[in-house]
């Protein structure tokens, strides 16, 4: 009959769709806990120092880091190129990196004390508002930025989105705890 293999179609459907899809989809859990957020601010602001300091100047020659690293991909100006491989680099700008990535990670994604709708929402228009500053920014560099100067922009695009996005939403949450302090 028809009618009965719709039926069966359709609960199978629904019984598989309450048990993987609901349940890994629209999870509201995936921010870190708030204690993580302190420890990305301990991470996040000495590695954005350093890292203004080896862009604004030339302390990188002073504070080089040679370390054997696993390379997928090595390709040098002047040398060979290695594949799936130890190679010998500076990895001062790697580790400066990745501090910083693992700080904004850890800021823009932990809960906050009082985690609402509000902040909910906050979170995602202050992520949104980053993505597209971000971009115009960006376009705005494919327009009028040429040659080596082009390289370092899109070096920096990297760090923007997460910079942006942390601005702004910590600017709103603090602008909105000022116009309401009686508030709790």
């Amino acid at each position: 009959d028809l009618n009965c293999l719709f039926c069966k179609v359709y609960f199978t459907y629904c019984k598989l769709w309450h048990t993987f899809i609901k349940k890994y989809t629209m999870k509201p859990n995936i921010l870190f806990p708030n204690g993580f957020k302190l420890v990305g601010w301990i991470l996040l602001v000495p590695s954005t120092i350093f890292g203004f300091l080896l862009m604004l100047s030339d302390i990188e020659e002073k504070f080089t880091v040679k370390s054997k690293v696993f390379a997928l991909y090595n390709d040098e100006i002047f040398g060979k190129q290695n594949h799936w491989g130890l190679i010998t680099t500076d990895i001062t700008l790697t580790v400066v990196g990745v501090v910083f990535i693992v700080g904004a990670l850890l800021v823009g994604f932990s809960r906050e004390k009082k985690e609402d709708e509000f902040i909910a929402k906050l979170r995602l228009s202050s992520l949104m508002w980053a993505v597209w500053v971000n971009y115009i920014l960006l376009l705005l560099a494919f327009l009028f930025i040429y040659g080596m100067g082009f390289l370092h922009v899109m070096i920096y695009n990297m760090f923007t989105v997460m910079l942006i996005f942390i601005g702004r939403f910590n600017f709103i949450l603090f602008k909105n705890k000022m116009s309401s302090p009686n508030e709790k």
